[in-house]
């Protein structure tokens, strides 16, 4: 993927230009930037783009983290609940 595919607002390119960005900053960043994305277009792809361009030359920076961890498996929540449980317990 091209880097201008992956980072179409050119956000995450910004960010690495920003002087003293918080964590907090970046992880605002990235949802914009994710938002940004168009529908339908390959995440995991554009993130190891943006990686391999801005990360890993600056592995320090707080949105290279921010991007590794764009790039892992949300966990298993588990069920929480609801009113299907409910019945099934109670009958």
């Amino acid at each position: 993927m091209r880097l201008e595919e992956a980072d179409p607002k050119g956000l995450v390119r910004e960010s690495y230009n920003i002087e003293g960005i918080s964590l907090g900053e970046c992880r605002s960043i990235f949802m914009d930037w994710a938002l940004s994305l168009p529908v339908g277009a390959p995440v995991a792809d554009a993130l190891r783009t943006l990686i391999a361009h801005y990360g890993l030359p600056r592995p320090e920076h707080p949105m290279s983290g921010v991007l590794e961890a764009g790039l892992e498996a949300p966990g298993q929540t588990g069920r929480r609940g609801g009113r299907m449980a409910r019945m099934r317990e109670g009958g």
